[in-house]
Formats: C-alpha cells, structure tokens, sequence
C-alpha cells in the first residue's frame, strides 16, 4: 500500500492501534476463560477436617512412654492435623482431688494447644462410671465424674466429650438397659447443655454397638446435644472389639447400616484402622464406601483418625490412615 500523504500514515497508525488494542482484550479474555476453566477443576473444599484421636498413640504415651501426654497438641501438629481428640484415660489425677487435678491439667493443655494453634474438638470419657448401670446410686455417680470432663471440655473450648453406654447386668434385658440409658445419658447431656457441650456416644462394644438401639435411646432423649460418634471398627457385641487381637466376633452388627443409622445423630466420626495392604487399603474396612456414607449422610466435621493396629509403628498406622481418608474421598 502507498501512502500519499503525511495524514495517510497518520491514519494507519491510529487504525492498526485499534487492531492491536482490539486482539489483547480478545486474548486477555481467553486467558481469563481458561484460568476460569482450571480453577473450577478440584477446587471443592473437603466436607470434613482432620483430627488425631489420641488413642492413636497410647503406647508411645501409655507403654512406651516416649511421649508425654502433654506433648500431645505438639505431635498431631507435626503430622498435618487441624483438630485434636483427647482421652481420659490417659491422663492421671490425684485419687482424692481429682477437681483441683483437672482444671490444672486443663490449663496445661490449653497452653500448649493454643502455642500449636491446634482446634480442641472433643475428650473421649473412660472409666468414669457406667451410665446405663441398674443401680442409680451408681448411675448418679457416673453422671457426677463424667460432668468433670464436660466441665474440662468447656474450658479448652472443645464441641463434645464422648461417653460409653455401659449397662454391666442390665444389658441382659434390652428394655432396662434402654430405661436406664435414657435415665443416665439424658440426665448428662441436660447438664452439657448448660455448658455448650456436646455428649456424644460411640459404638464401643455390648448393646451401644447395636446402632438400633442407640438410635432409639438418642430419639426418647430428644436434646439437640445428644448425639453420636460413630466409629468405623466397633460394631462387635459380643466377643473382641479390637481386629488386631485377631479373635474373630461371635456376634457383629453390619459395619456400613450401622454407620448410616448413627450419621442423622453424628457430632463426630471415628475413623479407626487396623491394618493396610500393599495398596494402602484397609483391609478390613471399606474406606470408599464408608466415606461415600458419611459424606451422603450430610455430615460436615472432623474426622478424627484412630489407628489400633500392631502391624505398624503408631506414626506410620496414623500416617496410612490419614492417606486412605484423603484418596477415599478425592473423587467424592
């Protein structure tokens, strides 16, 4: 093309400027839409948080002892977890003033949570007393010692403390067992809810492994703060309630139906583990379709991690579990 004039080759100027200015923004708009493309790919946030039931590693604590339990907050940091599940048992207090034992445990724990900036979720209760015993002299006991914990739970911020539903004799006949459960359990979670807290029943051996009736108890109660942990392994009722002691149950309730009828209820879940095989599975449990349970169920929350198995050092049984949640849900 011949230009004639000084205003021709003015005006090509001007006009290839608009081309170019015309092409960026076309293209400034398809990088936009494939940036778009690719952060809509994988970007859904997980339905649940980590936590370590400190179960995890009650040798390393308990047997062992080469962890304290005050270092627990310490140790679920440095293995990638959000939120922490204490546990009673572990923890010693002066027989004759256990009060003044525990709130200056609770202080210590606190402590050294919050230094990690790690989420307090829940205690899990033992050895406090049975809830669902026939005797209330005793019934009322337990609710008194329990009441401790749920006090200790407020104080670190926790959501729940969880409790067994042990009835001793009186789970010989279903019907008292469940008469004194409502008695007990409701009489407890009525006090946890002056307190904000949660009083959470896990599946843990006997009846309270019998999803059903659990349900049925949770349904009479009818207290908002009355809930459930369901736990993936403890649905024997009669027999070993831990696989890695290799005795098999003489009387189990259907792992996955229980899972769905304790998930309505659910203020936590309990992933336990046992052992894994090459592929990282376990071998026992179904961890795909348990976690496409617990996610159709609605329940958003902490999971928390429970390894109970002998294969493994504890770290690497917690390390494997926390990586089966994670594949078992990547496609969820």
């Amino acid at each position: 093309m011949k230009l004639k004039t000084k205003s021709d080759l003015f005006y090509l100027v001007i006009f290839l400027l608009l081309i170019g200015t015309v092409s960026c923004k076309n293209d400034t708009k398809k990088e936009e839409k494939e940036e778009t493309k690719i952060d809509s790919v994988n970007t859904e946030e997980p339905f649940y948080k980590l936590s370590l039931a400190q179960w995890s590693l009650h040798k390393a604590i308990r047997d062992e002892k080469t962890l304290s339990n005050l270092d627990f907050a310490k140790k679920a940091k440095e293995l990638g977890f959000e939120g922490i599940e204490y546990v009673s048992q572990l923890y010693d207090l002066e027989e004759g003033n256990e009060q003044a034992s525990l709130d200056s445990l609770v202080v210590q724990l606190k402590k050294r949570s919050k230094k990690q900036g790690i989420q307090n979720v829940l205690i899990m209760v033992d050895g406090e007393g049975d809830l669902a015993v026939n005797e209330k002299v005793a019934r009322d006991e337990a609710i008194r010692r329990h009441s401790m914990w749920i006090d200790a739970a407020a104080k670190l911020g926790c959501s729940s403390v969880r409790v067994n539903l042990s009835g001793g004799e009186a789970e010989k006949d279903v019907a008292q067992w469940h008469a004194n459960a409502v008695d007990g359990l409701g009489r407890l979670a009525a006090y946890g809810a002056t307190k904000n807290i949660n009083v959470i029943v896990e599946n843990h051996g006997g009846l309270s492994s019998e999803a059903n009736k659990v349900v049925a108890v949770l349904k009479e109660i009818n207290l908002p703060n009355c809930g459930t942990l369901p736990d993936f392994g403890n649905f024997c009722i009669i027999g070993s309630s831990s696989n890695q002691l290799k005795i098999p149950c003489d009387k189990v309730y259907d792992r996955y139906k229980g899972m769905a009828e304790l998930l309505p209820f659910a203020k936590g879940v309990s992933a336990k583990s046992y052992t894994f095989d090459e592929n990282g599975n376990e071998e026992t449990i179904d961890y795909y379709k348990m976690m496409k349970i617990v996610k159709d169920s609605g329940y958003k929350g902490f999971i928390g991690v429970e390894y109970e198995g002998s294969d493994l050092t504890e770290e690497e049984g917690i390390l494997a579990t926390k990586a089966l949640l994670i594949k078992a849900t990547e496609n969820l």
